[in-house]
């Protein structure tokens, strides 16, 4: 009998995460990536929580993601007046496996699609997709150079803007979440006395965050509420631009955060931050959606590459342990829809204010989620999915 044929389109985090499990899994996957190559942008930075981590243990990508970045074990919380309110551990100290991670987005991107290749799995750039058709014998996804490839299963993995979302939900789109979000590096600004720590600053006009790595580059954000800024401004500003608009709001507070954006060069930069309405559509017929393209949410919990790693790991489970497609597909959505919309609103909340999460990112109940022995139990690759009851949600770290 022939490998079921899947193809993934887009090749960022979630959509390469998603061919390496179901690869795994024992399905032929192709992924098609819009971009000339790896890179998607200039780097900004994430973090890697410890749900993350273990979901990238499942498809044996663990050792390659901690190969970059480094690690945190700690978070530091400051008021705008510089005092601290609260300093916790991240993750669980007792287990390597579950450290917090912080890393460019570009050079996790890169690392999945070496494994990807590492592993015969085909990643084929510059492959823009202009639409999909969706027929009883297959899916067929259709490019901009006139190609046009054919298989089983079609997962949308292609980000906010989907074009795969659109053939699902074309009124479906990403609505403003409240905050401007600007990204920097810098090795000139003081690093932070702690090592393997991200202190965040609730100051008075932005919340900002910052950890510096081994190397000396201190890794920076500011989410700032304010109006969303449009295309066109973000695609004719500069990194001075946006120095000049926050180093002023940042100055307001007796803090040092002013000092280190003072001190960054050229790579800074900013974007909206957005989430996708509850309530999306996630799938039709042999098309399906995962990561930011299902479930887009502010940045506010860190969670978002997280959560498409769960993702990619939940739904090779699905599809190895249930009968037929369209049985997998419903036990997927069953399973993450929950738990995503639950992280979406948490931090859609945190970025318009109205939610102030604790540091220590305890549980809080909900329905329909895991909580965190639930979750390792859901994505241990070697459990029958099937067998998984949902417990309650777990709140994402902020």
């Amino acid at each position: 009998m022939a490998a079921v044929r899947v193809l993934v389109i887009g090749g960022g985090i979630a959509g390469t995460a998603t061919a390496l499990a179901l690869h795994k899994a024992g399905y032929d996957v192709t992924v098609h990536e819009a971009h000339p190559d790896a890179a998607e942008d200039i780097g900004a930075f994430l973090t890697l929580a410890g749900n993350g981590m273990r979901a990238l243990a499942q498809f044996d990508a663990a050792a390659a993601v901690t190969a970059i970045g480094f690690p945190l074990t700690s978070m530091r919380v400051l008021d705008a007046a510089g005092a601290e309110s609260a300093h916790v551990p991240l993750g669980d100290p007792g287990d390597p496996l579950l450290r917090y991670r912080c890393l460019r987005r570009g050079e996790l991107n890169a690392v999945l699609q070496a494994e990807a290749a590492r592993r015969g799995v085909p990643v084929r750039h510059g492959a823009r997709l202009t639409a999909v058709e969706d027929g009883a014998d297959g899916v067929t996804a259709h490019f901009v150079d006139g190609t046009t490839a054919t298989g089983d299963l079609l997962v949308g993995a292609d980000g906010v803007h989907s074009t795969v979302r659109r053939t699902l939900a074309p009124a479906a789109r990403p609505v403003y979440a409240g905050q401007r979000v600007f990204y920097g590096y810098t090795r000139t600004a003081p690093g932070s006395p702690d090592a393997a720590c991200i202190t965040m600053v609730r100051g008075s006009t932005a919340a900002f965050g910052h950890t510096t790595s081994p190397a000396g580059e201190t890794y920076w954000f500011a989410r700032v509420s304010d109006r969303p800024l449009s295309a066109d401004a973000i695609d004719r500003g500069t990194p001075g631009r946006w120095r000049d608009l926050l180093v002023p709001l940042l100055s307001k507070d007796p803090t040092p955060v002013a000092d280190i954006v003072a001190a960054t060069g050229d790579e800074l930069m900013v974007t909206n931050a957005t989430e996708l309405p509850a309530g999306t559509p996630w799938r039709s017929g042999r098309i399906l959606l995962v990561g930011d393209a299902a479930h887009a949410a502010s940045p506010a919990t860190g969670q978002g590459a997280s959560m498409a790693l769960e993702d990619a790991v939940v739904l090779a489970k699905c599809l190895r342990d249930s009968p037929d497609h369209p049985t997998a597909l419903t036990l997927y959505e069953s399973l993450r829809r929950p738990r995503t919309e639950h992280n979406t609103t948490v931090s859609g909340s945190i970025s318009r204010g109205t939610h102030t999460p604790s540091p220590a990112g305890r549980a809080a109940s909900g329905p329909g989620s895991p909580g965190a022995d639930a979750l390792a139990r859901l994505l241990d690759w070697n459990t029958d999915i099937r067998h998984q009851i949902p417990g309650p949600v777990e709140e994402p770290r902020a």
